[in-house]
């Protein structure tokens, strides 16, 4: 699934409990910003390692898959880039996470295909199979029901207080120092 586990802390410290996981958070900076660029316009890892501050080799990872994937081109070369290559009004946010991290699970036995031979040591005595089970479907549904479109427009919805975009002055420097390097 998208979410990692739950971070037990005390005090009034935030709880964690449906953490989306970072290559997936590195999935959805790179397609806001080439969604941001003028069609046919190439992005390169290293232009978003420079401005959102991403690892360069996750993110890499991750753009490398998402071409393998169908969702974005790739261009190789020196000026090579990768560009969106889909209506992300089609692709939904499931999509996304199981192009990335492959089939959602809330928990360990919703990670089994096979219920015979369960990974899970309690499964057989565990008396929440079921509400997980439901837990497991509702969220899928919800991410079903969210198009990568929908979550990327900044028209429709607020951002969040500190996560305002990067400003023009840091992404514009950012790309010079990116296209003085090609």
């Amino acid at each position: 699934m998208s979410v990692a586990r739950a971070q037990v802390s005390t005090g009034d410290a935030a709880v964690f409990v449906n953490k989306i996981n970072r290559k997936v958070e590195y999935a959805l900076i790179g397609l806001r910003h080439m969604r941001g660029k003028v069609q046919g316009e190439l992005t390169s890892v290293k232009e978003l390692s420079l401005i959102y501050g991403c690892p360069f080799d996750m993110t890499s990872r991750v753009m490398q898959l998402l071409a393998n994937k169908g969702l974005l081109n790739s261009e190789q070369g020196a000026h090579g880039g990768y560009q969106i290559a889909k209506d992300l009004n089609r692709v939904t946010f499931y999509d996304l996470v199981e192009m990335i991290l492959g089939p959602i699970a809330v928990a360990k036995c919703m990670q089994d295909h096979d219920e015979v031979e369960s990974s899970c040591e309690i499964r057989d005595k565990c008396n929440i199979v079921s509400p997980v089970h439901t837990l497991n479907r509702r969220i899928a549904e919800f991410y079903r029901g969210l198009s990568l479109a929908e979550i990327l427009d900044p028209k429709s919805a607020r951002e969040p207080r500190g996560m305002e975009r990067v400003p023009e002055k840091a992404k514009s420097s950012a790309v010079r120092e990116v296209n003085h390097e090609r």
